[in-house]
């Protein structure tokens, strides 16, 4: 598990480009990610993300099995990240963001972490004792 103290962790499974005209990746999973996903995948099936807006833990990344959490128009998807073991059949987890935190963060690639500690109650990893967090970097342009 990363400590939020150690210096930020490099990204291990890089999303897909899911928006028209970018030419770079806005979320990355940092290993430690990868793992625990790959074994919540084991448990639970299909996954997916949404980062909603707001406070207390609509500001941590949640994550559900893949359909539990309904998206609609006022949701963007911000990529597909695939956790599968080289050589082994697709594992896509979808990574969606509230339409307003997207335009908030528009100029943020997010670092997708996992730390020790009490996440969201409805997050598939809150009963592990760990939490997904985000670590973000600004850029100046996803495209070029």
């Amino acid at each position: 598990m990363t400590d939020l103290k150690d210096p930020p962790p490099v990204a291990a499974v890089e999303a897909s480009i899911t928006i028209p005209g970018e030419t770079r990746s806005r979320v990355a999973l940092a290993q430690v990610t990868v793992d625990l996903l790959r074994s919540l995948w084991e448990e639970h099936g299909p996954l997916m993300f949404h980062q909603s807006g707001g406070c207390c833990d609509g500001s941590s990344p949640m994550c559900f099995p893949a359909g539990e959490f309904i998206t609609s128009d006022q949701d963007v998807l911000l990529g597909r990240l695939d956790i599968a073991v080289a050589g082994d059949p697709e594992q896509l987890i979808e990574f969606w963001i509230s339409a307003e935190q997207f335009e908030y963060w528009s100029h943020t690639a997010l670092l997708i972490d996992t730390v020790k500690g009490r996440g969201g109650g409805f997050s598939a990893e809150a009963p592990r004792g760990v939490r997904f967090i985000i670590r973000s970097e600004l850029m100046e342009s996803f495209s070029g």
